[in-house]
């Protein structure tokens, strides 16, 4: 199973969206599963549910500073805009209340989620842009020389 469905599969499973990504590298990133979906859950619905940045892009930028702890912050930031970048140009943004309601959903600010059913995974594209995080993430660490 490849990194990006991986974290589609995370996403189908109830984790929410920077969970997701960030569990997919969960082996490269040596850290033990549990932290990791502690420390990144504040990160979906674009932080807390405040509709910013996409959890998948949040999730993404927290496994790049763990996957190049060599780099300065100059450097992971580099990272991090080429993988925001990229994502942006595939799905047209890469926050999250643009992305939802680019697809008819509504973008809830409650602290609250909504119920994971099949009905809301029917109208939301959250697992396909958990899954095209993933898969830009690994892109970009494979031309950088790592996995």
């Amino acid at each position: 199973m490849s990194r990006a469905e991986r974290a589609k599969a995370y996403f189908l499973a109830g984790y929410n969206c920077a969970q997701s990504v960030v569990l997919a590298f969960r082996e490269e990133l040596g850290v033990e599963e549990e932290t990791l979906a502690r420390l990144s859950l504040p990160f979906g619905g674009g932080m807390g549910r405040l509709r910013e940045v996409c959890g998948a892009v949040s999730g993404a930028a927290m496994c790049l500073g763990l996957l190049f702890p060599e780099r300065d912050k100059a450097g992971v930031y580099a990272l991090v805009q080429e993988v925001a970048l990229r994502f942006r140009e595939e799905n047209g943004s890469y926050r999250c209340g643009e992305l939802l309601s680019g697809a008819s959903v509504p973008a809830d600010r409650s602290p609250s989620p909504e119920a994971r059913t099949p009905a809301y995974y029917k109208k939301r594209p959250c697992g396909d842009l958990v899954a095209c995080a993933a898969r830009i993430l690994e892109e970009v660490c494979k031309e950088q020389g790592r996995l």
